[in-house]
């Protein structure tokens, strides 16, 4: 759905996106994934911590211990605590191999090129870096919604939902190792507080009895090292080439 959208309608269901995150529904969630990144973000260590996509209208990167924060995202009206930069998903204007983690939440379902961003999450990380992404998860009653209001156009129902077998596998493709999955938010995606208060018995019931029917997941991969494989030295060096490798360029959008 929304892989034929021009960057324009994109930029449009950004904005949507953060308009529902400051409904009911979407405080709600927002909450539970604050939670999981404020258990999951302190474990990951490094220099440099990016935040690619600022879909839910805030960064998500202050728990973090990680000094070197910055959100990147193509709307210039993103407002954060964290230092922002505009740049579009799928063309980071990033160092290859400079960043230690990459978060990217919900980036994947509402871009055009979700390969492509994988692509260059692998391409800025350094080897053991870590990329953490949230996802909606289809095979739950928010996927059935979303069959339900998708043809709406209206966020977050008309993105592509992924589920967590095919992030998995991309996620191997790409030379990443799955290190940690969590599933949570079992209760149905409703804007009626009062109701949603009184399903709240569902969380920990649904973790225990339904864990694959979760709305939503989180999931942390490990960039893996390459493995070289050692040359016999000659006994008579070869005349090193004029000049030098130049440093890979940044990308900007």
């Amino acid at each position: 759905m929304i892989a034929g959208l021009r960057r324009c309608q994109i930029n449009d269901i950004r904005k949507a996106l953060r308009g529902w995150y400051n409904r009911p529904l979407g405080q709600d969630l927002l909450a539970q994934e604050r939670e999981q990144l404020d258990s999951i973000l302190p474990t990951l260590f490094g220099y440099h911590i990016v935040q690619v996509g600022c879909l839910l209208g805030d960064d998500l990167l202050t728990s973090s211990r990680i000094s070197n924060k910055i959100v990147l995202d193509p709307d210039r009206g993103c407002e954060t605590l964290t230092p922002a930069a505009y740049a579009y998903p799928d063309a980071i204007p990033v160092e290859s191999d400079s960043v230690d983690v990459v978060l990217l939440p919900h980036t994947l379902e509402f871009e055009r090129e979700p390969h492509q961003i994988l692509r260059e999450a692998d391409r800025i990380l350094i080897p053991e870096g870590h990329v953490v992404v949230l996802g909606f998860n289809p095979w739950s009653s928010w996927g059935i919604w979303r069959l339900l209001r998708g043809r709406s156009g209206k966020a977050p129902w008309c993105g592509d939902f992924l589920t967590l077998t095919r992030t998995k596998d991309w996620m191997a493709l790409l030379g990443f190792d799955v290190v940690l999955v969590r599933r949570y938010f079992f209760r149905p995606p409703l804007q009626q507080i009062g109701v949603m208060k009184k399903l709240g018995f569902m969380e920990k019931l649904g973790a225990k009895l339904w864990p694959r029917l979760s709305g939503a997941y989180v999931l942390v991969a490990r960039k893996r090292v390459a493995t070289l494989t050692p040359i016999k030295p000659r006994w008579s060096p070869r005349r090193k080439l004029a000049g030098s490798l130049a440093r890979p360029s940044t990308r900007s959008s």
